[in-house]
């Protein structure tokens, strides 16, 4: 059985017949068990649906962040190296300046 796909609907559980015999089960029961398994397993495909759009927007939300914090990166550090090699000049002064 393939656990990826859902292979019955609440409206095929709903639909569904049985045929009777001799010493069968009370039609009754059957029904009022079945009107349960119908609630639980709609109530189960829309959590299914719910987590499948709240992955997609995380995932969406992931992929902004990310770009946003790539390009801002490569600028921030140039700015650091450019205030590390004004502030070496400023300590060290010409001494630094000649033995490079």
């Amino acid at each position: 059985m393939n656990t990826n796909r859902i292979q019955l609907t609440g409206k095929d559980i709903l639909e569904k017949e049985f045929k009777t015999g001799m010493r069968g089960y009370n039609q009754e029961e059957v029904d009022e068990y079945l009107d349960v398994i119908i609630q639980d397993y709609e109530a189960l495909q829309q959590e299914i649906d719910k987590l499948r759009q709240e992955n997609e927007r995380l995932k969406k939300q992931s992929d902004q962040t990310r770009s946003r914090q790539t390009a801002p990166n490569h600028q921030v550090n140039y700015d650091i190296l450019k205030r590390v090699s004004n502030l070496e000049k400023a300590v060290f002064g010409n001494k630094y300046a000649d033995s490079e």
